[in-house]
């Protein structure tokens, strides 16, 4: 009976110990590129340092044509290169739009950027798409409550498809302490 007293008592250490553990996000590069200057060009892609600590990515693509049809995103983990991890998800973006609860994951990812941009409707997008300060605080939030991400170098990999051509590619790399 002490020994399973003893052993409750450790778990519930361990378990507090556990949840007083923070996650850090912080941004350490982003590419962004158009492999069809007639269907869109990428006006600005950066990090921008504002001091030690807090980092945001800025985005702004000018789209010559629409709709964008599909996008996929993959999440890879760096071990000894850039490995498939978790997810390679493909969304047909005007139906996810319509119905953003249908697809969780792809939501969760979307949810990410929703607030910093202007991708708050429905199609058609017959404009130009713009993130602006997305903030490795706000995702250090999402991170950390809620969905707990182990520690490592990450890159999500968006490829940007119309009519089932690739048109443009964004990919953004960061690490999680």
């Amino acid at each position: 009976m002490c020994s399973n007293v003893n052993n409750f008592v450790r778990l519930v250490v361990i378990l507090c110990l556990v949840l007083e553990i923070s996650t850090k996000f912080e941004w350490t590069n982003i590419k962004c590129s158009t492999l069809d200057n007639s269907f869109c060009t990428i006006e600005y892609c950066y990090i921008k340092p504002i001091n030690r600590t807090y980092k945001y990515v800025s985005l702004k693509v000018n789209l010559l044509k629409t709709p964008v049809t599909k996008i996929n995103f993959a999440v890879y983990k760096w071990a000894n290169g850039y490995l498939p991890f978790l997810y390679n998800l493909t969304v047909d973006s005007c139906r996810f739009l319509k119905n953003t609860d249908a697809n969780p994951i792809a939501k969760f990812f979307y949810e990410l950027i929703k607030s910093h941009s202007n991708m708050n409707h429905t199609c058609p997008y017959d404009h130009d798409v713009i993130i602006d300060k997305l903030s490795t605080d706000f995702l250090s939030n999402q991170f950390t409550n809620v969905l707990p991400v182990p520690e490592g170098k990450y890159m999500v990999k968006s490829n940007v498809f119309a009519y089932d051509i690739l048109r443009a590619r964004v990919d953004v790399y960061g690490t999680i302490s």
